[in-house]
């Protein structure tokens, strides 16, 4: 899967993953290769990466909102 994490400002994160979890507004969720195409909002939280190399970075978010279509996920986060 790709993702992309995008703030303002600047793109904090762009690259293969296997995993990732980001903090909902109705409780964090997971998303895996292959994930129904879905768009939400996000509330303050981390969002986990798992990349490729099945090694784990995080990143603090204030909120935002995530989209997921056909294995790509763009996170557009706000952060301060």
């Amino acid at each position: 899967m790709d993702l992309e994490i995008i703030t303002a400002a600047e793109r904090l994160y762009q690259g293969e993953v296997n995993l990732v979890r980001v903090p909902g507004t109705k409780g964090p969720f997971t998303i895996l290769r292959n994930h129904a195409p879905i768009i939400s909002a996000l509330e303050k939280g981390t969002v986990k990466i798992v990349d490729k190399h099945n090694e784990t970075s995080y990143i603090e978010v204030l909120g935002g909102i995530v989209e997921v279509n056909k294995n790509k996920i763009i996170v557009l986060a706000d952060i301060e």
